[in-house]
């Protein structure tokens, strides 16, 4: 069985990040904090790692990956960003919002993250330097749902997440407890008009105060 690995790390302690990218790199899981929740991370464009996040969640197929990025120019690369999302972004962004916009065709975009026929892809920038180191070094962007079971609670700490994926994963980055604990607000902007999917660490009323 393979071992898992746990490491306290924080954002500016390189080589475990470098330690940790390098394993997302070579198609590997890295579990992960963010401000809001743990995330098991893999790169986006790698199907066979994406695929390995849905077994071991036991996620549904038909449910997508999110996309975690560290800035704006690496959405700009596989998402198309309107004059609202642009104002949620300069609003909110890096923060616990996740945005739904529609997908770029192109070569940089050509991502497999279990939904490939899909024309919509949600992304958020994450506000943790642990998170945001992680993803520059990686160099992609990062399919990362929460890091648990399906249907579980998602955890705010490293060792709920070993509990749950020692022996299924290789590293958890141990970056203590979550500032938030609750996941992001999603808001899907590829309709006519702005709607909520998702209720989370960013209030409603901010969010539709930000697009009048």
């Amino acid at each position: 069985m393979m071992k898992t690995k746990i490491i306290k790390i924080t954002s500016d302690d390189f080589e475990s990040i470098n330690e940790a990218a390098q394993i997302i790199k070579n198609g590997g899981i890295v579990a992960f904090p963010t401000e809001t929740v743990y995330g098991l991370g893999a790169d986006a464009f790698n199907e066979e790692a994406c695929s390995k996040i849905y077994e071991i969640k036991g996620r549904p197929s038909n449910k997508p990956l999110s996309l975690l990025v560290s800035d704006k120019d690496m959405i700009d690369s596989i998402a198309v960003i309107t004059p609202i999302a642009q104002r949620l972004i300069d609003k909110f962004f890096p923060g616990s919002l996740t945005l739904i916009l529609n997908r770029k065709v192109s070569s940089n975009s050509s991502f497999i993250i279990h939904n490939s026929s899909l024309k919509t892809v949600g992304v958020r920038m994450p506000n943790n330097d642990i998170a945001s180191s992680l993803i520059r070094e990686t160099g992609n962007p990062i399919a990362a749902p929460s890091a648990n079971l399906s249907g579980q609670a998602p955890p705010t700490n490293a060792y709920d997440v070993l509990e749950t994926f020692n022996g299924k994963i290789p590293l958890i980055i141990d970056g203590g407890v979550c500032e938030f604990g609750i996941s992001s607000t999603i808001v899907d902007l590829t309709g006519e008009s702005p709607v909520i999917l998702r209720h989370g660490a960013i209030n409603d009323d901010d969010i539709f105060n930000a697009i009048k």
